[in-house]
């Protein structure tokens, strides 16, 4: 076995050259080195493969057996090899088949992605997108070994390792269906703490959130009749019954079947973000999908 620490890739580029041109006056050209330094290389070469590769003939230098084995490998592996270290091609959208992956809750479906889809399919008609739940415990883990290309979570709860760019800052208003008869203005605290309440619990089965921690500033409390895991459901849910729920704004500002007023209490809001690995951050197609995605939202 030849120990590759002794080979220099330079001594095999000359070896390619030689065996093309038989000649050590002609590689030297092509090689722009002097005649003696590509003679050493071969000298090298000889030893290494323990082959005199190159033989005197009537014109020229005429391959071993050995040399005549190793030409074609040779070329394939220098080819490959330049192609590993050459500069990224530039990502051309239009031309791409990526298949993307990413980790978002519902609310990320609604709020970042789908807004996102028009831009994606128009640019990139050849890619696909593969949304996959988001688990918030594994999501290093899974951008770091490739599972998932991107996802969506808050800026406080997002993991430190990871990269993030913020989307967008969000805040909470009292939703209810529309025409509900206790929303047709901006409900009193007291009034607020006695409608009933939906809220969201995505570890499920949950009754408190931030709501009751800002009420609970303020000495209040307010009644929750039902906990969902799902932001969707909760709509369909206020749109049919006299319910009523904190949600972020950006979920339900287009729609006619709900009515949106100011809460009587200040709920902190929180900052979404975009969270990907070191290992994709200068891909050129990954740097695309992020731009597309953070120019929708």
């Amino acid at each position: 076995m030849i120990n590759l620490r002794r080979l220099d890739v330079n001594l095999l580029v000359t070896l390619d050259v030689l065996l093309s041109e038989c000649n050590v006056t002609r590689s030297a050209e092509r090689l722009h080195l002097s005649q003696p330094s590509v003679s050493v290389h071969l000298a090298k070469l000889r030893d290494i493969f323990s082959d005199p590769l190159l033989l005197p003939g009537a014109r020229g230098m005429r391959p071993t057996a050995r040399a005549e084995a190793l030409r074609e490998p040779l070329r394939m592996a220098l080819e490959a090899l330049e192609r590993a270290v050459a500069p990224a091609e530039p990502f051309v959208p239009a031309q791409a088949t990526h298949t993307w992956r990413a980790a978002a809750s519902d609310y990320s479906e609604s709020t970042v992605l789908l807004p996102a889809l028009r831009r994606l399919r128009s640019a990139a008609p050849g890619t696909r997108l593969a949304v996959l739940e988001l688990a918030p415990p594994l999501l290093a883990r899974q951008l770091e070994q490739g599972d998932i290309d991107l996802a969506f979570h808050t800026t406080e709860g997002a993991p430190p390792a990871l990269r993030r760019r913020a989307l967008f800052k969000e805040r909470y208003v009292l939703v209810g269906r529309a025409g509900h008869p206790r929303l047709a203005r901006r409900p009193s605290l007291a009034q607020f703490g006695s409608l009933e309440h939906v809220i969201v619990s995505p570890d499920g089965g949950g009754f408190h959130g931030v709501t009751d921690q800002a009420l609970a500033a303020a000495g209040m409390t307010r009644r929750v009749v039902l906990s969902v895991p799902h932001f969707l459901f909760v709509r369909a849910v206020l749109e049919q019954s006299d319910l009523v729920a904190m949600l972020p704004s950006r979920l339900v500002r287009d729609s006619d079947a709900l009515r949106v007023v100011e809460p009587p209490v200040e709920v902190p809001g929180y900052e979404m973000s975009m969270l990907w690995h070191e290992r994709s951050h200068r891909d050129a197609a990954h740097q695309w999908l992020r731009d597309c995605i953070a120019d929708a939202v």
